[in-house]
């Protein structure tokens, strides 16, 4: 047994490779240089992390995915598989002490978000480890014509002075040719082993749906295909509507947003992997890394930003290899709107430089400060005192997240602080008369003291755990206690944490990334053009799919919506003729077939369709007739 599969089996309880896996593995493991296109659901983290382990060494992995970040951090620690992460965000003498953890404590992984890398120090840092493998994921953000480009990741190649001979792995799930050469230019890969999986999913049917009331033709779907499902929306408010109608129609569903506190993102995930629901429904926020089999469908009720985007999502189906969905709901007027949404939602410079300024006003950061400071941020309220549009100011954050002037981290976040106003006594008679509270009151007491006296943050899952209840008690009884005056509360809800990766200069750092800013806006508006190509064109639906990312298919699937409506024409025509010849006596399928100018598929599928409507009958000598020519 080979030593790669060796280790897949002992930590991943995997008894083979998945498609060009274990090739990648192997190319690696011989110092080359490699690229790996492989769509969703390909296992690419394996690719690394089998090599890593194999390696002496620590494996440098940098991924712009905070939130996969933490999940495989996780995955690698319960698996007893000693991985770190350095992401934004991090005080500086956390990061040394993460990084001396690195040199010294027999590290396997290191995840880096890319934004590190424009830190010298860190890079001077990372020189001191031993690094044995350097895994690149999300490749395609280091192309201006890849639809997550991010500058950052131009500075990677920089490590190839530093680490000469340790091999670069290039990872990307979508990628078109031209972004494919950047990839290779711009991480100076050195005659790199190229690996392409086809982006064809043979199993999967994309269907376009024309319907005015898609609500009732997600109920038909479902109903129809009543196994695991996904639902993608495009806001957090269509989450929560969709999910309660569903749940109103009878369909167990739940939802997910990047909003959700993260123990109800954990409670909604393990309800659908569970299949204790059959639909979630969800905002792009959700599916990475998630890998659930048995998805049967996938349903797109607005048109998405991208075909990237589309094809990732939809990919989620049918990982089992059997027969999946993914569905495309249409209405008159939906591309008008999507024009409108994703057009006008674009920054340009002045509105890109004017979040800026408001941004460093909204933390009182002055000129020439803000460095590796980070903030709890609402992005509603932002946008409420400041009157901007939500959409477009979410664009705007994104592209300086992108350009590294700030990390944006899409975290959940319930501060709480209080204040008793009564003097304990009433306290301690307000429990005698709520003796369910007590537990939970005297726990804050305790933990702390100086309560009566000033208002003060508390910890509410630390609260849970000291009195034994969970947070939604604490919760409930922090609220009770204000409804009596006995308190002072205040809850501050946050959605996102806001890292500024460098000191306040407004005009200048304006000026400095505003350049590729115009080029973004006409990869997006190319992209938004695409989807509209995708769903407008009559053609086969997965060829269309795979032009886009520049392979060549001749064949049509035979089971999208085009190739299905097609069929359907061919049997109505072939149906007409077969009637047209039993009209006047009774034949074979051979007969039939040498009369036509059809193929023997299409000919029983036509005659199979007859029989079953009982339209026609076959006598003993196994000729068809028409029942109602009859004697």
């Amino acid at each position: 047994m080979s030593k790669p599969l060796q280790i897949l089996q002992t930590y991943w309880k995997h008894n083979s490779f998945r498609p060009l896996q274990e090739e990648i593995i192997h190319a690696v493991l011989e110092g080359k240089d490699t690229f790996a296109l492989l769509p969703t659901s390909g296992g690419k983290s394996i690719c690394y992390q089998i090599p890593g382990m194999q390696m002496e060494g620590i494996c440098l992995v940098i991924s712009p995915l905070i939130a996969l970040i933490k999940d495989q951090v996780q995955n690698l620690q319960n698996k007893g598989i000693k991985a770190i992460s350095l992401l934004g965000g991090i005080p500086q003498n956390e990061t040394i002490d993460l990084l001396d953890n690195c040199e010294f404590g027999n590290y396997k992984f290191l995840y880096l978000s890319p934004e590190r890398m424009q830190q010298d120090w860190i890079v001077e840092r990372l020189k001191r480890l031993p690094i044995n493998l350097i895994a690149i994921d999300e490749a395609h953000c280091v192309s201006q014509w890849g639809h997550d480009f991010r500058p950052s990741y131009l500075k990677i190649k920089d490590l190839k002075n530093h680490f000469p001979k340790v091999p670069f792995l290039a990872l990307t799930a979508s990628a078109t040719q031209r972004v494919q050469e950047d990839i290779i230019e711009h991480l100076a890969l050195e005659n790199p082993v190229r690996f392409q999986k086809s982006f064809e999913r043979s199993n999967l049917a994309y269907h376009v749906i024309e319907t005015e009331d898609k609500l009732y033709k997600v109920r038909q779907i479902l109903s129809k295909n009543p196994q695991s499902s996904i639902i993608y929306v495009r806001n957090r408010k269509s989450c929560l509507e969709i999910a309660g109608q569903l749940q109103s129609l009878g369909l167990k569903s739940t939802y997910f947003h990047g909003g959700l506190p993260a123990k109800e993102k954990e409670s909604n995930m393990q309800l659908w992997l569970e299949n204790k629901v059959q639909v979630m429904v969800a905002t792009n926020a959700f599916g990475m890394g998630i890998d659930k089999p048995d998805v049967k469908t996938v349903i797109h009720i607005q048109l998405p930003e991208s075909l990237e985007n589309y094809y990732q999502e939809a990919g989620r189906a049918g990982r089992n290899g059997e027969k999946a969905f993914g569905i495309l709901l249409v209405s008159v007027g939906d591309i008008e709107i999507a024009k409108k949404q994703f057009l006008s939602s674009l920054p340009d410079k002045d509105f890109l430089k004017e979040i800026y300024s408001k941004l460093n006003n909204y933390f009182q950061i002055a000129y020439g400060e803000g460095y590796n400071e980070t903030f709890n941020f609402n992005l509603n309220q932002f946008c409420s005192q400041y009157n901007f549009p939500v959409l477009k100011t979410f664009n705007a954050l994104q592209y300086l997240d992108r350009q590294a002037v700030i990390t944006l981290q899409n975290e959940y976040s319930e501060k709480v602080s209080l204040q008793f106003t009564v003097p304990s006594k009433e306290v301690i008679r307000y429990m005698s008369l709520h003796p369910k509270s007590e537990e939970i009151i005297t726990s804050i007491l305790r933990t702390y003291p100086g309560i009566f006296e000033i208002e003060t943050l508390i910890n509410i899952s630390l609260v849970a755990k000291k009195s034994g209840s969970n947070e939604k008690e604490v919760l409930k009884t922090i609220t009770d206690l204000e409804k009596s005056n006995t308190i002072i509360l205040h809850i501050q809800n946050n959605d996102s944490k806001i890292t500024f990766n460098e000191v306040r200069e407004d005009a200048l750092t304006i000026n400095r990334i505003s350049k590729p800013l115009e080029k973004q806006n006409e990869i997006k508006v190319n992209q938004l053009k695409s989807v509209i190509n995708f769903i407008s064109k009559d053609q086969c639906k997965s060829r269309i799919l795979l032009q886009y990312f520049d392979e060549k298919k001749t064949k049509e699937c035979g089971i999208c919506s085009y190739c299905v409506s097609q069929k359907n024409k061919i049997s109505e025509e072939s149906i007409s003729k077969i009637l047209s010849l039993l009209q006047n006596e009774p034949l074979s399928s051979r007969e039939i077939e040498n009369r036509l100018d059809k193929t023997t598929e299409e000919i029983i599928f036509a005659i199979q369709t007859l029989l079953e409507n009982n339209k026609i009958a076959i006598n003993t000598y196994n000729q068809y007739y028409i029942l109602e020519w009859k004697n």
